[in-house]
């Protein structure tokens, strides 16, 4: 159950981060923050990113072999860039509809599962 948990968590993480990261950049393509000073854009940002950690450190506590998680550091951080660059593109496909997903990103993913298949081997 630890492990559904730290990915949840993971996922929701991702999300806010892919909002704090890009999402200020939907809202100067609406017109919304093209006055917005760059400090005023960063303190937006960090208040999403707020948000990303209140999820991102509960899900690495919790999934954390030494905490009585199923994963060791190398496995979350490794499930944690899969679930970002997953998240990361779906958003991309929705809010910015010039942003279609090719067959080199499809391969690149391919190489990130295989990344989770080799971290998880004994």
């Amino acid at each position: 159950m630890k492990g559904i948990w730290t990915i949840l968590l993971l996922i929701l993480s991702n999300c806010f981060m892919t909002l704090a990261w890009y999402g200020h950049l939907k809202l100067q393509e609406m017109k919304i923050s093209e006055s917005w000073p760059l400090l005023g854009v960063i303190l937006f940002s960090w208040g999403i990113a707020f948000f990303e950690y209140c999820a991102q450190v509960p899900a690495n506590r919790i999934g954390f072999i030494e905490n009585g998680g199923p994963f060791n550091l190398m496995q979350l951080k490794v499930i944690q860039e899969v679930i970002s660059l997953t998240v990361f593109s779906i958003i991309a496909m929705f809010l910015f509809k010039g942003q279609p997903l090719q067959w080199n990103h499809l391969a690149a993913f391919a190489c990130l599962i295989l990344a989770v298949f080799f971290v998880f081997l004994k």
